[in-house]
């Protein structure tokens, strides 16, 4: 059985990781190459950074930021945030990424999916889902929740499962912030729809939150951002307590 993986996001604007409550009112939440060094000690599996603002923004993400990361950390990131094409990608794996992540290049584009497959492999393509519930389905939506799409979520991600995508980074925008859990109803239907890894996002709140989501939907990781931040969670003792419910993790020797 592959471990399970336990991965802090980092939500960038201006240069400072940020968190809010449902995309919105953000708070501070720190240096994020500080935050990420002190996670890679902690014994997190991977890092995500989301430059939140950089598609609404029409800027790029920022590579600087990546170079500043890759220094101080020796566990796989990913960045995600406005990537467009394929020189985006290009320049963010040159400055040390291990994944990007694309959201509404992607369904805009969705051809850009199997462009980046193509050109890095699948392994380095993570398509990032923000879905909402809207009257009886779950819709994709772009630009940081902003805008809903004519998308169903499961066929979008299936497309792009199909398209090339190596992992599914799902997050629940009804969810997102409001430490209720993980949408776990929703995360089990993706997961046992499709036979790449999927990342659960969006709502944990407490250690037996991620022992739900791996027990009920069987997703291969799970993403959270101000529990970590403000150290309600501390990543160690959160392991410990999924070893005791035969959840397997990786160890930090590991």
């Amino acid at each position: 059985m592959l471990s399970k993986r336990i991965i802090p996001c980092l939500d960038v604007k201006d240069g400072r990781t940020v968190k809010g409550v449902n995309f919105v009112d953000l708070r501070d939440a720190g240096d994020p190459v500080e935050l990420a060094w002190n996670y890679s000690r902690q014994g997190a599996d991977e890092l995500v950074f989301l430059d939140i603002t950089a598609t609404h923004e029409r800027r790029k993400t920022m590579v600087e930021l990546v170079k500043s990361v890759a220094r101080q950390v020796n566990i796989p990131f990913t960045i995600g945030g406005g990537i467009n094409e394929i020189a985006d990608a290009d320049a963010l794996l040159n400055a040390g990424a291990d994944k990007i992540s694309i959201n509404s290049a992607a369904v805009r584009n969705p051809a850009l999916i199997d462009e980046l497959a193509k050109a890095f492999g699948v392994q380095f393509v993570v398509i990032a889902v923000d879905t909402r519930v809207s009257g009886d389905k779950n819709i994709v939506h772009l630009n940081g929740g902003r805008i809903p799409t004519e998308k169903e979520t499961l066929d979008w991600i299936l497309e792009a499962e199909s398209r090339g995508a190596g992992e599914i980074l799902l997050t629940s925008m009804d969810h997102d912030g409001t430490k209720a859990g993980f949408d776990n109803g929703l995360l089990k239907i993706i997961n046992d729809a499709v036979h790449i890894p999927v990342i659960a996002s969006g709502g944990a709140g407490s250690v037996q939150h991620f022992v739900d989501v791996f027990e009920k939907t069987n997703v291969d990781a799970a993403l959270a951002a101000s529990v970590f931040h403000y150290g309600e969670i501390l990543i160690p003792d959160l392991k410990e307590v999924l070893r005791q419910n035969n959840i397997e993790v990786r160890t930090l020797a590991e």
